[in-house]
């Protein structure tokens, strides 16, 4: 069986860590394992392993004939047998379908703004959804979402899974050290930076030593102005320290002491993932999936979404109770090898796509 993952970036999200895990996985798995980016590359083409067959297309507009001809010339002579569109790649995969209808088309819905799917975009999408065969949701509100809206065979939820790097430390964090939390977000306006940044306000009033790291893509917009913005105007620049993309997060996580996110929506965060396999403690807001993943108070703390003071209050008492954030940490971590493996859910997908071939 040859399978390829499609996806528009390579930029450090959810989508894109999902697409090059699955790529990488699969290489050792079946016959052939190959990975095509449409739009742009990033700094995950790094993590690609050598044993997987790499295309990036440069495609430049939705219909960009060039890139729809190389991608369908590079499926038949690679015989792709499966095509697992991640995210938005979706319309480009169902080309490829209408061209080669024995292909096998797998939509991967890792939609970010699961609390608000009353004003997604459906309209494109089901006329897609057609030709899809099967559809992986990485959240059981999205399972519900696109069985009743969408066209397509069969839809299920898929977990998340996490693949720690391998990259070796590069970046200096700065701060004291074990007096560090983390967010693991891109700066987009759905993770609700500012709700973390009023939160964390309120934590230095009392504990001015510890410092809060924001990882994740800059995409220099408005959203990202507004952060920036928060941290100078508040005067939190000796406190709050920005990154932008990193390529030894694994690294970075080892490094800090407690994981936040303080999300307005979510599917399920592969960010709370790797939380847990980096041994941190964590204080999430109660969106998406992440209460599957902290089911209980044995395993972390979740509070509700845009309440900083909440979230305040939760940072606090891990912050003052040590003993308690390494007993989370632990059972987090535990949790997370166990239930969210990448062993468990790649041979779940390798079922999927033998079930449609003929």
């Amino acid at each position: 069986m040859r399978v390829l993952q499609l996806i528009d970036t390579l930029n450090t999200g959810g989508a894109e860590r999902m697409a090059v895990n699955f790529a990488n996985m699969l290489s050792t798995q079946i016959e052939g394992s190959y990975l095509c980016t449409t739009r742009s590359e990033g700094l995950l083409k790094e993590n690609v392993l050598n044993e997987v067959s790499y295309l990036f297309l440069n495609k430049k507009s939705t219909l960009d004939f060039r890139a729809i001809k190389k991608l369908n010339r590079y499926v038949i002579q690679n015989k792709i047998d499966v095509i697992h569109a991640h995210a938005t790649s979706y319309f480009l995969a169902t080309v490829m379908k209408l061209l080669n209808p024995k292909l096998i088309v797998i939509w991967h819905d890792h939609y970010g703004n699961s609390e608000f799917l009353e004003q997604r975009p459906q309209f494109v999408l089901k006329k897609c959804s057609k030709f899809f065969n099967h559809v992986f949701t990485v959240n059981k509100n999205l399972e519900a979402w696109d069985s009743q809206h969408l066209l397509a065979k069969k839809v299920t939820f898929l977990s998340n899974f996490v693949s720690p790097d391998t990259n070796l430390a590069i970046t200096k964090l700065l701060g004291m050290s074990e007096k560090r939390m983390v967010c693991l977000a891109n700066l987009r306006p759905q993770k609700d930076h500012i709700n973390l940044l009023k939160a964390f306000e309120i934590v230095i009033e009392k504990h001015q030593d510890w410092t809060l790291h924001l990882v994740g893509k800059d995409f220099e917009d408005d959203y990202a102005t507004e952060v920036k913005n928060h941290i100078f105007e508040h005067q939190l620049e000796q406190k709050v320290f920005i990154y932008g993309s990193c390529k030894d997060v694994s690294q970075i996580l080892q490094s800090c002491d407690l994981g936040v996110l303080s999300s307005k929506s979510e599917g399920l965060p592969l960010a709370l993932l790797e939380y847990g396999m980096a041994g941190l403690p964590v204080v999430v807001t109660n969106v998406g999936d992440c209460d599957k993943v902290i089911a209980s108070t044995e395993e972390g703390v979740l509070v509700a979404p845009e309440n900083h003071e909440a979230l305040a209050s939760a940072m606090l008492i891990l912050l003052e109770n040590n003993s308690l954030r390494q007993q989370l940490a632990e059972n987090l971590k535990y949790k997370v090898q166990n239930d969210f493996s990448a062993r468990k859910a790649i041979k779940s997908v390798i079922e999927v796509y033998k079930s449609y071939k003929k």
